[in-house]
């Protein structure tokens, strides 16, 4: 058997005091000399076996100051698709950021079967922990199915697009999910206020019309807080009589 890396076995000496809490989350790890020193390993060994901490999402390094253990983050349930699952945010807040109009490209073209350029309305939300961001919710929909009437994303910014698309003539009656995950874009990280590049969930959501689709959104959140919750309702089996 292959002997382990050097950094490998210097990470799980760190490692196990950190999951089971004798190293409480704030802690600050010793140096990467004094880690050198202690367990007899160069100091490149020791930098390379912190920032595998790091990655992990269980040390955070602080300029200036060394490493330290890291809070175990919140973690958000959101729950998706059944009837029963309302604003899909659990126990986040909607905060409404706003509508706008703009035209129809790319990718977006091909989720709403829309031509290049066609005008749709985008609205952009934020689900909110007390007053901490957690996840960016942006939605559009073709400005072709309410234009002209009182029920575009401007004029009922209080209903729920099913609502406002079924009084437009469009009923829902099926919806679509595709679950990702890539890094956070520049536009989406000032939102968040989080760093760029970090891993993200992100739901993409399609409601249909029979065979048009009428709305398509971008539910996104951190990978690390994140959490889908699917309930899903089954018809019960018939029940069977016994063979004679």
């Amino acid at each position: 058997m292959a002997r382990q890396p050097r950094y490998l076995w210097l990470a799980e000496q760190l490692r196990t005091p950190i999951l089971t809490g004798e190293m409480t989350p704030g802690t600050r790890l010793p140096s990467r000399t004094r880690l050198a020193r202690t367990y007899r390993v160069s100091e490149q060994i020791s930098r390379t076996a912190l920032r595998l901490l790091v990655t992990e999402g269980l040390v955070e390094s602080r300029p200036g100051s060394g490493y330290f253990v890291r809070a175990v983050p919140e973690v958000f349930r959101l729950p998706r698709t059944d009837a029963s699952s309302g604003s899909g945010l659990g126990r986040l807040v909607r905060d409404r950021v706003g509508t706008e109009q703009e035209r129809c490209c790319g990718r977006l073209s091909t989720r709403l079967s829309l031509r290049e350029g066609d005008p749709v309305y985008r609205t952009t939300s934020l689900g909110l922990n007390g007053d901490r961001p957690v996840t960016l919710h942006r939605s559009w929909e073709p400005a072709v199915l309410t234009a002209g009437t009182l029920r575009t994303p401007f004029d009922a910014a209080e209903a729920g697009p099913l609502d406002r698309l079924g009084a437009s003539g469009h009923p829902v009656d099926r919806v679509v999910e595709e679950v990702g995950v890539r890094t956070l874009r520049d536009s989406e990280a000032a939102l968040l206020d989080s760093p760029t590049g970090v891993p993200v969930l992100v739901v993409e959501r399609t409601h249909y019309s029979g065979d048009r689709p009428v709305e398509t959104s971008d539910l996104i959140g951190s990978a690390e807080q994140c959490r889908l919750l699917y309930k899903l309702s089954l018809a019960r089996p018939r029940n069977r009589r016994p063979a004679p």
